[in-house]
């Protein structure tokens, strides 16, 4: 990973905040798992898997809760 994308966890908005923390889930798994490929072949798996939908709704969360401190709760 040589391309530096993330160069700030502050946003404007809460939801700008939420948006990120979607694309830090996204690349998450698209660095541990990046043959695209696979990744086609097993999308259908786990996007009608309760349990699966339900473990990347956390790591969102996470990510969420961890841009939302660093934003100080985007508190003036």
């Amino acid at each position: 990973m040589s391309e530096q994308w993330l160069t700030t966890l502050i946003t404007d908005t809460p939801q700008a905040g939420f948006e990120l923390a979607i694309t830090l889930s996204r690349r998450g798994v698209k660095t541990t798992q990046p043959d695209v490929e696979v990744l086609k072949k097993l999308r259908n798996v786990y996007a009608n898997d309760a349990d699966s939908l339900t473990a990347a709704s956390q790591v969102i969360a996470i990510n969420f809760q961890t841009i939302a401190a660093a934003n100080n709760y985007w508190r003036s």
